[in-house]
């Protein structure tokens, strides 16, 4: 008797969930990663330096070698929805050309980080893969870096705000309200920047990940100068 009671409240609690995921539509919608199907893109905008003071960083030569004078790279550009965002829409995902790979390395310093991408985030934007990679560099030139943080030599204690005012400042039709900031306790780690399909500025909403709380963030000098 205790086996079967047990077994039906199993059964009840399975259906419960997957009623509950039916009726979330970004839910229902991550799971099943349709690629094309999505809302608006996040353009992440990762700071090399801090990056390269990292363990994974301070291994990749490609990236954080004694000659690689990075400041702002793309991270990637990521599909959302206006809640969650899908992933992985193609498994497995179809390979990407090393001609792609290699022509993208001004821009995301790193084969591996454009592999992963790819698989991750552009099988999901229901473009082949030229298509895709000419939309990330379309997407990072709409977006001017702030003449503060294209080379500093030094390195920079800034606040999130400081940040966020002079992206919108030097990009005209971005908000504050387009603009995610990403650190961790100590250092600045990225700008997310939301984006229409078409790439002009919008509004972030819900749909664009953490934001960060620390009053003061460090922005590691550019390597290689």
């Amino acid at each position: 008797m205790a086996w079967t009671i047990r077994t039906s409240l199993l059964a009840v609690l399975t259906l419960a969930s997957l009623l509950g995921a039916a009726s979330d539509p970004a839910l229902a919608q991550r799971q099943r990663g349709e690629p094309g199907r999505f809302d608006f893109y996040l353009l992440s905008l990762s700071w090399s330096p801090s990056f390269c003071e990292t363990p994974a960083g301070s291994g990749s030569q490609e990236q954080c070698g004694v000659v690689r004078p990075f400041s702002f790279v793309v991270h990637g550009l990521w599909p959302q929805y206006e809640r969650g965002f899908p992933e992985s829409c193609q498994v497995p995902p179809p390979r990407l050309s090393r001609q792609i790979v290699d022509q993208m390395l001004d821009l995301m310093p790193g084969s591996k980080l454009i592999y992963h991408e790819w698989d991750k985030h552009g099988t999901c934007s229901g473009l082949d893969q030229r298509d895709y990679f000419d939309t990330i560099r379309k997407a990072r030139t709409a977006v001017k870096i702030p003449a503060q943080f294209e080379q500093p030599q030094r390195p920079l204690n800034v606040a999130p705000g400081e940040i966020v005012d002079a992206f919108v400042k030097a990009n005209q039709g971005l908000t504050p309200a387009g603009i995610v900031i990403d650190c961790d306790r100590r250092f600045l780690r990225e700008v997310r920047i939301c984006m229409t399909r078409d790439l002009q500025f919008r509004d972030c909403g819900t749909g664009a990940g953490r934001v960060c709380r620390t009053d003061s963030l460090l922005m590691p000098p550019v390597r290689g100068q």
